[in-house]
């Protein structure tokens, strides 16, 4: 059995298991991300998921977490410059995470200097989201402990390499790193630790967990797909997106129009239509989790599905893949 002594994301953290409830727009509702926490791992807030999908005051959020669990929980912070509001509400949402007592951050989309600068000397940790060892050694730059490798199988924004070849790519800049993708079941959380990765990120998996407030539609769809109806689609956010392939998506179609796509690439436009698509898809993605069939039906999940085929306590997720994590030589 490994030591937990010795693996950096549990010596830092100070939590039993070596997993992440991965941050999920829109269901990371506050009982999901508590009880992932309360189990032994970390559950990782998704500021606008609390606010905007589950209506809840920021602060008084974070408090209901709190209620439910005094165990450590993280802070998802995507550091994109689209919109300069945007940016100011994540700066707001940073300070209140601190001041609730929030020491573990999980960053993505862009420089995360400004958060390493101001957590660090707070006591903080900082692990950056990364699809390739191009974005690794620039958040390696900025002072982050560590790296989520977002693979292939992962679903929402998924990366384009595999788990293996992630790790070998970015193991030799000498931090931390956190498998996130494609583990649906204990074993495979079991083999990437024997890879060497420190701990895993699990979003799927725990979608379909009684915590979730996701609509029943959504979780079982989850637990009737596989790794051959997971696809990408460009209709959500204007980059490929990892879906669950239903008569809706079939009917629609994957790719972006034209001139979305001219939008996207150029130079000083991006920015805008990028916060163009992300509004839309807030909208599409909380109804769709919230109304199910009834609604039309984006439901976002990674290869994991494979794996999945029950919907259990979220506790009782975090201690089946905890253990086999702890177990893995």
């Amino acid at each position: 059995m490994s030591n937990p002594i010795s693996n950096p994301l549990l010596s830092v953290t100070g939590v039993r298991y070596p997993v992440l409830c991965g941050a999920m727009y829109p269901c990371s509702n506050p009982e999901l991300v508590a009880a992932a926490s309360e189990a032994g791992g970390i559950g990782i807030v998704q500021p606008l998921s609390l606010t905007f999908a589950h209506g809840e005051d920021y602060r008084a959020g974070l408090k209901k977490i709190r209620a439910l669990t005094s165990q450590p929980w993280g802070l998802n912070i995507l550091t994109e410059q689209s919109s300069k509001i945007y940016l100011e509400r994540m700066r707001r949402y940073l300070e209140i995470s601190l001041e609730e007592g929030c020491r573990f951050f999980v960053t993505a989309l862009g420089n995360p200097r400004w958060i390493v600068d101001r957590v660090k000397p707070l006591g903080g940790t900082v692990y950056h989201d990364v699809t390739d060892v191009k974005w690794a050694q620039k958040a390696l730059q900025a002072g982050v402990d560590g790296f989520i490798c977002v693979n292939n199988r992962a679903g929402g924004h998924a990366g384009t390499l595999s788990p293996e070849v992630l790790f070998e790519t970015i193991a030799p800049l000498g931090k931390p790193l956190i498998c996130a993708g494609g583990i649906g079941s204990p074993e495979d959380a079991a083999r990437v630790i024997r890879l060497g990765y420190a701990g895993v990120q699990l979003g799927t998996r725990f979608i379909a967990s009684t915590e979730c407030s996701a609509h029943d539609d959504y979780k079982q769809a989850i637990l009737k797909a596989h790794a051959s109806d997971i696809v990408l689609t460009e209709r959500l956010t204007g980059v490929p997106v990892s879906i669950i392939k239903t008569e809706a998506v079939a009917r629609e179609g994957t790719e972006a129009g034209w001139l979305a796509k001219k939008l996207l690439q150029h130079r000083k436009l991006k920015h805008y239509a990028r916060l163009w698509y992300s509004l839309k898809s807030f909208h599409t993605l909380k109804h769709a989790s919230k109304r199910g069939s009834a609604y039309q039906d984006y439901w976002q999940a990674g290869k994991s599905v494979d794996g999945i085929d029950s919907i259990l306590p979220a506790g009782e997720i975090m201690r089946r893949f905890g253990e086999a994590c702890l177990k893995a030589k």
